[in-house]
């Protein structure tokens, strides 16, 4: 076991340096002039700091670590090794084009299908959430869940709904949304899901939730929460699957509380038929 727990804090380390040296020029690109190009539609914007930042992100991981596969958002799956890295260079990328400080770079390791370190830097604030297998920080003070214990007196922060849950589920993407501002006292979309996670990690939210993500959006951020005390409940066509982080949708809760609202619409839609081709799509 010492083992296992001196690897997580070795590569938590390393997420953590990796996911640090992007930070000074994604802080000087931000809010100036750039190049936006797009992926899956006009929705869904890329630049060239997305590239870029992955390419360093990787280069300082490969350095430590050549014995890895990079799972990322721009580079794809590539690579051979014991170690799993997801790595999203810029989660809330629109965001970050458009100028608005909610955006982060999410970095997680898997080894043996197990997530045992993650991190979730936001160069903006300077926040940096971070985890092993001994517990969640942010910085260097330890972060714990603090739900609220009703609906009423709980926030949701999501990205839900968005363009893509509209294409998939229609209107009926807003009567989802309607029963969740009905129920709890705020639902707010943030833009990050990763950044999502690692607010309700630190108690700054009471859930959070999203369909049809990628594993680099929900690795960090869902490891964070979870070992901040939070429940990961990750979903497919609306039942539990494993491991977390290959779920299509999710919902995630900071602490042992139960939002039968949140579940029940998670679980409902999740259920929905989904295009095929959506994964590669998304």
């Amino acid at each position: 076991m010492n083992g296992k727990i001196d690897e997580s804090r070795h590569l938590r380390s390393l997420a953590e340096r990796a996911a640090r040296s992007v930070g000074d020029q994604l802080r000087a690109a931000f809010r100036s002039p750039m190049d936006k190009d797009f992926k899956r539609d006009a929705h869904d914007i890329v630049t060239l700091h997305d590239k870029a930042a992955e390419e360093k992100i990787v280069k300082v991981l490969l350095a430590d670590c050549p014995d890895s596969v990079i799972v990322g958002e721009e580079g794809g799956t590539r690579g051979a090794g014991r170690v799993e890295w997801h790595i999203d260079p810029i989660d809330g990328t629109s965001n970050f084009a458009r100028g608005i400080a909610l955006w982060c770079v999410s970095i997680a390791a898997v080894v043996d299908n197990t997530t045992i370190a993650g991190v979730v830097f936001d160069p903006v604030s300077g926040n940096l959430f971070h985890a092993d297998l001994t517990g969640a920080w942010l910085g260097d003070d330890p972060i714990h869940v603090h739900a609220a214990g009703d609906e009423m007196r709980a926030t949701i922060v999501s990205s839900f709904p968005n363009a893509k849950d509209t294409w998939l589920f229609g209107s009926t993407a807003f009567d989802a949304q309607a029963r969740l501002i009905e129920t709890f006292q705020a639902v707010r979309n943030l833009g990050s899901g990763a950044l999502n996670l690692a607010h309700v990690a630190a108690g700054w939210a009471d859930a959070t939730m999203g369909f049809y993500t990628n594993s680099w959006d929900i690795a960090a951020g869902g490891f964070i929460l979870q070992q901040a005390g939070g429940k990961f409940y990750a979903l497919e066509r609306g039942l539990p699957v494993e491991p977390y982080f290959s779920a299509p949708d999710y919902y995630a809760i900071g602490g042992d509380v139960t939002y039968k609202t949140l579940s029940g619409v998670m679980q409902e839609w999740s259920a929905q038929y989904v295009p095929a081709d959506m994964k590669t799509q998304a």
